[in-house]
């Protein structure tokens, strides 16, 4: 049977090449040293974002000096009653920050999952106004050159935006909220925003055909190993995530460089039980567990807000 992906002309692959997924693959960290995570308030978006985002990143111990950095924030919608996107100042932050530690150049890069005009879209949320030299930086996942990794999920091959896979370290700037598919939304489902769009369709129908969870985790098995995460959890999102749900301020920024800690503890914050959450406890490295998290800066219990959740994720705790 010939599948979409063996249409695609191979002058579309680009310079990128052929990659093999597994050659980032590692086991599972759970019971060796533990997983750095910072907890940081941050009571508004107007607060000291840049200080704030430094210190947790310092807790984390993360170098970034001459490395290419690829910011990737959550830009699916724009729905001025709620806040569905990663908060353009938290993302102008993190270009500063990372500028000011050294690296060799700060690009972003988003695929939004639903068929949008995307720079109208940045346009709208404020990116294009608020972040420095935007349009300069900024690389429409969904159209970008892709190049070809090999044995994605299930054995078969995929295509990946040039833009991400030239990163030396993608930073995962997902947002804080629950998802009516998968339970909850933060730096590891942020992921299906780095496939194209072009080559798989809206909303990313190839991820929805493997799974979900299935997605996610595989998509983390390839780019979580050069990956970190800030998690914009200043003003969340509740209910009926990830596009109509209703805000949650929680003020905080979550922070570290094992994905699955960090959304394990957004999750906690958010009241939910990472444990009933499977594409945490199945993915193929990274501690999910309290004993296998360094918590640093805020105490995960006095920063608690249970999030409202549909009736279908009761199970995982919440309000």
């Amino acid at each position: 049977m010939i599948k979409r992906r063996d249409l695609i002309p191979f002058t579309a692959i680009g310079a990128a090449g052929i990659y093999a997924a597994t050659r980032t693959e590692k086991p599972r960290a759970v019971t060796s040293r533990p997983s750095a995570v910072a907890v940081v308030k941050a009571a508004n978006y107007e607060a000291s974002l840049t200080g704030q985002m430094a210190r947790g990143i310092a807790e984390c111990g993360l170098d970034v000096r001459g490395k290419r950095v690829l910011l990737k924030p959550n830009l699916v919608e724009f729905d001025a009653a709620t806040c569905i996107n990663t908060d353009a100042r938290v993302v102008a932050a993190a270009v500063e920050v990372f500028e000011r530690m050294g690296a060799a150049e700060v690009l972003i890069g988003e695929g939004p999952g639903h068929r949008r005009d995307t720079w109208d879209l940045a346009e709208q949320a404020g990116y294009r106004s608020i972040i420095p030299n935007f349009d300069r930086r900024f690389t429409d996942l969904n159209r970008d050159d892709v190049g070809l990794v090999k044995s994605v999920i299930d054995g078969d091959d995929m295509f990946f935006p040039n833009s991400v896979l030239r990163a030396d370290l993608i930073v995962s700037l997902a947002k804080m909220k629950t998802h009516h598919w998968a339970g909850a939304t933060l730096s590891m489902k942020n992921f299906f925003g780095i496939v194209p769009g072009n080559v798989y369709g809206w909303p990313k129908n190839q991820l929805h055909f493997y799974g979900i969870n299935e997605s996610i985790i595989a998509l983390h098995r390839v780019f979580g190993p050069k990956s970190f995460a800030v998690v914009d959890g200043i003003v969340g999102m509740e209910g009926n995530g990830p596009i109509q749900g209703s805000p949650k301020p929680v003020g905080v920024l979550v922070m570290g460089n094992d994905l699955v800690a960090v959304d394990s503890t957004c999750c906690r914050i958010m009241g939910l039980r990472p444990e009933k959450i499977s594409y945490l406890t199945d993915s193929s490295y990274g501690n999910f567990t309290t004993e296998g998290i360094e918590q640093r800066g805020e105490n995960v219990i006095e920063v608690t807000r249970p999030f409202h959740v549909m009736p279908a994720f009761r199970h995982l705790g919440g309000s």
